[in-house]
């Protein structure tokens, strides 16, 4: 008899090992990462948020398995052995077993084990939620423990969720920057339905510089009949030491080169192009060069600092989509530069 408690003491203790032992593998994802990807259809990942969602469930069952074995375990030692010397062993048993759970060789097995069990184990907390709720010990939500950074958007989150430890000027900053290179000119574009302009052939008379100021913007397109037909780029600040007795035309006091850009081109294309060229503004044009926008460089550094620069001569509005025109020859004058 005493030599089957004491193999029974020690099958329940080794039990006990294995069940402590048992550590439910994680998903490396966060939990953003994971229902975004669920909202994107990934069957996979839906799979992978239920699983974790289960998981406070696995470890809740295994302590309450773990302390039934340790329970098991001290009664046996005390009535295999002498009140004294079983006691003795409980204690060290209660102290330790933890720590040995987490050797090498137990670890192993305990994974070999839970590997095997862990479908049927989600299946049986899924079909009987009322009894884990009074098991419940771990909280049931998905926990980020990986913490590593798994899509752009993942980062974007984590910057949005920083409190204080951001200002709300850098938190923009950086999430405007993450997604400033994926940013179409079509975005940002000042669209073709609102573009001020002045035919070449204009005189700059008193008139027409106040009409021209009154615009708001630093710098027109001059057209040559239309806008799908743009010869250069007026100045209005320097058309302020203009003399006004003189009769000029819009296509004398303009800059002859005009700078071009696809309107499917990125910002971080076009960022680079304005610091190549040194110029301000770009006619942004479709694949048949009619003129579908105008780009400046305050629209694409609004883009990237997520706040709008306001100064004494621009006032840009929240522009719409425009639509294309049938195609011709357009936007071809002498001087032109395509970026």
């Amino acid at each position: 008899m005493f030599t089957f408690l004491v193999v029974l003491t020690v099958v329940v203790f080794l039990k006990l090992l294995i069940v402590s032992g048992i550590r439910p593998p994680r998903t490396p994802l966060g939990s953003f990462e994971l229902e975004r990807r669920n909202r994107a259809g990934d069957s996979q990942a839906q799979a992978t948020l239920r699983r974790e969602q289960l998981i406070p469930d696995v470890i809740s069952l295994q302590r309450v398995i773990s302390a039934l074995l340790l329970v098991v375990v001290v009664l046996l030692s005390v009535t295999t052995f002498d009140w004294l010397f079983g006691t003795l062993i409980a204690v060290v048993v209660a102290l330790e077993y933890g720590a040995i759970a987490r050797l090498a060789i137990i670890q192993r097995w305990s994974s070999q084990l839970y590997g095997r069990l862990e479908p049927h184990l989600l299946t049986f907390i899924s079909a009987h939620p009322n009894i884990f709720k009074l098991l419940r010990s771990v909280p049931r939500e998905t926990q980020d423990i990986s913490r590593g950074i798994d899509s752009r958007e993942d980062l974007q989150h984590l910057v949005s969720q920083s409190g204080t430890i951001l200002s709300p000027d850098e938190k923009k900053l950086i999430v405007n920057s993450l997604s400033f290179n994926e940013q179409l000119v079509s975005t940002i574009m000042t669209p073709r339905s609102v573009i001020d302009s002045i035919k070449k052939s204009e005189f700059l008379g008193p008139l027409t510089l106040d009409e021209l100021h009154k615009t708001g913007h630093s710098r027109l397109p001059v057209i040559d009949g239309d806008i799908d037909h743009v010869v250069g780029i007026l100045h209005l600040q320097s058309l302020l030491a203009l003399d006004i007795k003189r009769s000029v035309t819009a296509e004398k006091a303009m800059e002859p080169r005009v700078f071009y850009i696809r309107e499917d081109q990125t910002l971080q294309h076009a960022l680079a192009a304005f610091l190549r060229t040194h110029h301000h503004l770009f006619v942004v044009v479709n694949e048949f060069r009619e003129t579908v926008g105008l780009l400046a460089l305050e629209d694409v550094i609004e883009a990237l600092l997520g706040r709008k620069i306001i100064d004494e001569f621009d006032a840009h509005d929240d522009l719409r989509t425009v639509a294309l025109r049938n195609p011709r020859s357009n936007n071809h004058p002498e001087k032109r530069q395509d970026v």
